[in-house]
């Protein structure tokens, strides 16, 4: 099987004391999409992030660190700059 990008986008909204508590993903079909998707739950979510990643479902061989779109507000270390 052929390598393959996907796009996720992953709101966070506040949770208990200063974590952050993760919504079910939403999966992409391309990356305006993720943007455009990132964008409009921004309004309503503590913090939010679009990225995409490339691998080989087959081989379970992914790239080590996601591609971000799109990044806004509150959101765990490993999304951070």
């Amino acid at each position: 099987m052929a390598r393959e990008t996907v796009y996720i986008v992953q709101a966070y909204d506040a949770g208990k004391g200063n974590r952050l508590k993760a919504d079910t993903p939403v999966p992409c079909k391309s990356a305006e999409a993720a943007r455009r998707t990132a964008e409009r739950l921004a309004l309503t979510k503590i913090g939010v992030v679009a990225f995409s990643s490339s691998g080989d479902q087959e081989l379970g061989e992914y790239d080590d660190e996601p591609i971000i779109i799109f990044r806004i507000g509150r959101l765990p270390q490993q999304f951070e700059d």
